[in-house]
């Protein structure tokens, strides 16, 4: 055990015969006269600006005429020899050399200690500073930093560590700032704080590094306000930041998730002169991410003057989470005309907002780079491609990214399982499933909620209740898939029944998951009572009254619907509007209901309307039911000026014969245009792609790749 180590290893003892400190006359003259000149020429490279290959090549042969002639030259020399050895890590080398010369000082102990420490071999480390103290050789505050660092790492480090501490008080270095500030650290690693905060209250004089680390202590113990008060104790004190301290009181902000904060701390970088510093330029940009506040981490990072490819991908990934997919987009396409290099990190980044806008053109030429540029073998760039293909519409794709890797995780397997069920290709995400369990990749929670959503889409009830009982732990998600399993194949008693054995009527999730089966099946007075019940559960979800008010618009009740209308306006709710976007020629145009701003909208509309006469030339009749559609507006608007239809206008107009159609929307596609959408397929002999928030619809030849079950 480490905490015995400064009492059980045995004393030292020194062999003062090895030991010569002047370079001794031997019996060969020429020997004599050799080693001379070895030392001349290495005094001559001291001297000089020699590299550290250099000198390292020129010790080694010093060294090894010192065992074999028995010669020693004096003492600073061999201390030089040292020193370079460890410095060029050489600690075998120097370890050898330190056991046969004589220590006559802390130093060189210190630097042995040092070496072993920045190595990684904490026990060595401990071990030679037990050794130093047993030869009677006094630490000092350079000494015991690195033991305590040390002791972090070991079994039964904290025993040691307070033995140590010990140390400190009796060795009078408790006042050190240098060691403080180490005792403090070392039990922070331990998660002791509140023993590091009572070192730093003992301390009598403070530094910098004492204050960042009580703030770091603090946002590592998950007390982020106690750091920003640190923050303004150090402003009260007269405390300048360096950079680590700057770092340190972003860091509290960004776990605070405090913008406010974060604009006083960046002021006084900003007064400090900080905001040059590129590590605080970068930390800066997180800060303001990760407190949602888009448009100043913008600015601060225009405000980095040397950008590195960390700097580009943090704002990269601020944009693709904050859901800016085409400024995200476009950042990167400026991150390469900049000059700077993607990595890795980069392009996962970036592949998400491809299939956000179901942009796969621009997917697939960053796959390219990521294959050009030897990236793709790594598994988790592999898995964003993979995830890319399936959300950008090309399940094909995805398929043939998937096929082909040697090495496949969980990651891996879950995201196409999944992929499958969002393309309506269910049967095909259980078979993935079973043949996963065939390997040695166990499905985790994730892997589960796929195959179910894969259930769920083949219909296959039985085999999704199978797989439900193999989950040791479920969670709401779990109980939502069953639900809607049931639900979706019309076994409403079992899935109530379900829900009230469960006890899982409180989550709004689930109450939803049964709601969509009473969409499928039409069962409006159930769909109401769930409806009512979504108003309770999430008071503040304008979508919910939306729906509630077109059930009861489409069951006659008009007094109803004007009531939930009302409670939209006098709870200050605003119901999100129906959108929907397609990418033309690197292009995004989005379209809202009855949209009349886009440029070409007279051709769009009149592009609509003639295809629309053909298709009630062969039997088509809209049905305008709108009972379970929770968007707003559409309702009162005529079919072709609805969003998704006005997108498909677009680019009837804007692209060549038989090229496929892709379009996402931000609201579940209505059963209108779903209708309509299938029959422009077969008369427009053209495959049309529609993303809404449920799934893919794949229309083909008059058909759906949904089965009509959405």
């Amino acid at each position: 055990m480490a905490s015995n180590i400064l009492l059980q290893v045995p004393r030292k003892f020194w062999n003062s015969d090895s030991k010569v400190t002047n370079a001794q006359q031997s019996s060969n003259p020429s020997s004599s006269q050799n080693f001379t000149t070895k030392l001349s020429c290495f005094h001559s490279l001291l001297s000089s600006c020699a590299t550290l290959k250099q000198l390292h090549c020129e010790a080694k042969q010093i060294h090894a005429q010192m065992i074999v002639t028995g010669l020693y030259p004096r003492h600073q020399v061999l201390q030089a020899i040292f020193g370079i050895y460890v410095k060029w890590g050489d600690l075998s080398s120097a370890r050898s050399l330190f056991d046969e010369m004589p220590v006559e000082n802390t130093y060189v102990w210190n630097l042995m200690i040092q070496a072993y420490s920045d190595k990684g071999d904490s026990l060595s480390a401990v071990l030679l500073y037990r050794n130093m103290l047993v030869d009677g050789a006094r630490a000092d505050h350079f000494t015991l930093p690195c033991v305590l660092m040390s002791c972090v790492s070991l079994d039964g480090g904290v025993s040691l560590g307070k033995q140590i501490h010990g140390h400190v008080f009796k060795l009078g270095l408790h006042s050190d700032v240098y060691v403080g500030n180490s005792l403090m650290n070392m039990y922070g690693d331990f998660k002791m704080f509140s023993d590091a905060r009572n070192v730093f209250g003992c301390l009598p004089l403070r530094n910098i590094a004492c204050w960042t680390t009580l703030g770091r202590l603090h946002v590592a113990e998950g007390r982020p306000k106690l750091a920003i008060e640190v923050f303004h104790q150090m402003e009260l004190e007269g405390w300048e930041f360096d950079p680590v301290a700057a770092i340190t009181m972003l860091g509290a902000c960004r776990q605070l998730g405090s913008a406010y904060n974060g604009r006083k701390v960046h002021e006084h970088i900003r007064r400090t002169g900080l905001e040059s510093d590129l590590r605080v330029g970068n930390s800066l940009v997180t800060m303001y991410i990760d407190c949602g506040s888009l448009d100043d981490a913008r600015a601060a990072f225009d405000q980095i003057k040397f950008k590195n490819v960390v700097s580009w991908t943090t704002m990269l990934g601020g944009y693709i989470k904050n859901g800016s997919f085409n400024e995200g987009l476009k950042l990167f396409k400026e991150m390469q005309l900049e000059g700077i290099r993607p990595d890795a990190l980069s392009i996962s980044s970036v592949l998400p907002a491809c299939g956000r806008i179901t942009a796969c053109s621009n997917g697939q030429e960053i796959h390219c780079y990521a294959i050009k540029n030897g990236f793709d073998a790594q598994l988790a760039l592999k898995n964003a491609v993979i995830d890319m293909y399936v959300k950008s519409g090309r399940i094909d794709y995805a398929s043939k990214v998937f096929s082909t890797m040697a090495i496949k995780d969980v990651v891996s397997w879950t995201v196409m399982i999944a992929g499958y069920s969002l393309h309506g290709q269910g049967e095909l995400g259980i078979e993935l499933f079973q043949e996963m369990k065939n390997t040695n990749v166990q499905p985790d929670q994730i892997t589960y909620t796929a195959v179910l959503c894969a259930c769920c889409v083949a219909r296959r009830v039985e085999e999704g209740l199978h797989y439900f009982k193999c989950i040791a732990t479920p969670k709401v998600e779990h109980w939502a898939c069953v639900v809607y399993l049931l639900s979706c194949a019309g076994k409403f008693g079992e899935a109530q029944a379900f829900i009230q054995d469960a006890r899982i009527g409180k989550y709004a999730s689930v109450q939803r998951a049964l709601l969509n089966g009473c969409r499928i099946h039409g069962k409006k007075q159930l769909g109401r009572c769930i409806a009512e019940l979504l108003t309770e559960l999430e008071t503040d979800h304008a979508d919910n009254y939306v729906l509630l008010s077109n059930i009861y618009a489409a069951m006659g009740k008009t007094q109803y619907e004007s009531k939930y209308r009302k409670m939209i306006t006098d709870l200050g709710l605003k119901p999100r509007k129906a959108c929907s976007w397609i990418k033309i020629r690197n292009k995004v145009h989005a379209f809202g209901v009855g949209d009349v701003s886009h440029p070409r909208s007279e051709r769009i509309y009149w592009e609509l309307q003639s295809l629309m006469r053909k298709m009630e030339g062969i039997g088509y009749k809209p049905k305008s039911d709108f009972s379970f559609h929770d968007a707003d507006e559409e309702r009162e608007t005529i079919l072709v000026g609805h969003s998704e239809m006005l997108a498909v206008g677009f680019g009837l107009i804007s692209t060549s014969e038989g090229v496929t159609i892709r379009i996402t929307k931000n609201h579940r596609v209505c059963a209108d245009c779903h209708a309509a959408a299938k029959i422009m397929s077969k008369i427009l002999n053209r495959e049309i792609v529609l993303r809404d928030p449920q799934c893919f619809h794949h229309f083909v030849d008059g058909s759906c790749s949904c089965s009509d079950f959405w």
